[in-house]
């Protein structure tokens, strides 16, 4: 059905030198203005990014070869996504469950419903493992009551519940060997770790990573490189900072606006890295302070990325 998709607009920036240059500042590619850019995905298939407005309830494609951009209006927030194994559409979580979306025809079909009966809550990050399962991260609405929840969903069962207590979830991402899960408790200024079963599907020893200060800001999205780094957004500290195995800090990258909310590596060679921001909530002042906040941007940090694993392989 298309009745979630209330409209799509394609438009072509000029093709300039500041959308592919090799750079170590970060620079703005799509001053989109998002309430709440999040959920970057790079798509091999169509060497394009992928990007969500959870707030603005949009999902935007950029095509940095070209500079085209395009974006599709939903009727519910769309809060991640990941590329199907088998053929060329996208996994998405929307506020209360997951549904198939083709973005050719803008189809969408529901797959299923999870705290469908808890309004308070929606959906925010997910990405897929190695084994082609979608894990998914519920939060509170107002990002304060513990309500969030890990979900799990492999296509062929109900989503499985895996953890809790959280008022809001961020992640995950593995580590390179694929023993060690990530999860971000924001909140709570937490990186936890699991030890992960990929075969099974399972985690298990629950424990603090790393632990941010206030001045840190929240950890919010985050991926993994080629080497086994832990990118990490920092929201309201205006970077993103890489960590080795032991958590300590290998690299830095500053941001021009503060809320900066995930990271994702794509381009041919997977060597940059894209980063989403936020401009909900921000006062007049801090946005006339920030006027790319809710923008994309992109760098090259000198390491590359790994390319993102897809629903059902």
């Amino acid at each position: 059905m298309r009745a979630a998709v209330l409209s799509t607009a394609t438009m072509t920036i000029p093709h300039t030198e500041s959308l592919v240059e090799r750079s170590a500042t970060p620079r703005c590619v799509w001053p989109a203005g998002a309430a709440l850019g999040e959920g970057p995905l790079w798509s091999e298939r169509e060497q394009a990014l992928y990007w969500v407005d959870i707030l603005g309830r949009r999902l935007h494609r950029l095509i940095p070869s070209s500079g085209e951009q395009r974006t599709w209006d939903f009727e519910e927030e769309i809060s991640a996504l990941a590329e199907r194994a088998t053929q060329p559409r996208l996994i998405v979580t929307l506020r209360h469950g997951f549904a198939l979306f083709d973005p050719a025809t803008e189809e969408l079909t529901r797959l299923a419903e999870a705290e469908s009966a808890m309004p308070g809550n929606r959906f925010n990050d997910a990405k897929c493992d190695r084994r082609g399962r979608f894990w998914a991260g519920s939060m509170d609405f107002a990002c304060k009551s513990p309500t969030g929840s890990l979900y799990c969903f492999d296509g062929a069962s109900p989503p499985r519940r895996m953890d809790g207590g959280y008022a809001v979830i961020n992640g995950p991402a593995w580590s390179a060997d694929q023993r060690v899960m990530y999860l971000n408790d924001s909140v709570n200024g937490r990186v936890m770790a699991f030890d992960f079963d990929l075969e099974r599907g399972a985690i298990s020893g629950k424990r603090v990573f790393l632990q941010f200060s206030d001045e840190d800001g929240s950890p919010d999205g985050m991926t993994t490189d080629a080497n086994g780094g832990l990118w990490i957004a920092h929201w309201g500290a205006s970077r993103v900072t890489c960590h080795d195995e032991r958590g300590a800090v290998l690299q830095t990258i500053e941001l021009p606006c503060s809320q900066i909310t995930s990271c994702a590596f794509g381009g041919p060679d997977l060597r940059t890295l894209y980063i989403t921001s936020a401009a909900d909530g921000l006062s007049a002042e801090a946005r006339e302070r920030e006027p790319l906040a809710g923008g994309l941007f992109a760098v090259e940090p000198g390491v590359a990325g790994v390319a993102a694993d897809r629903f059902g392989a």
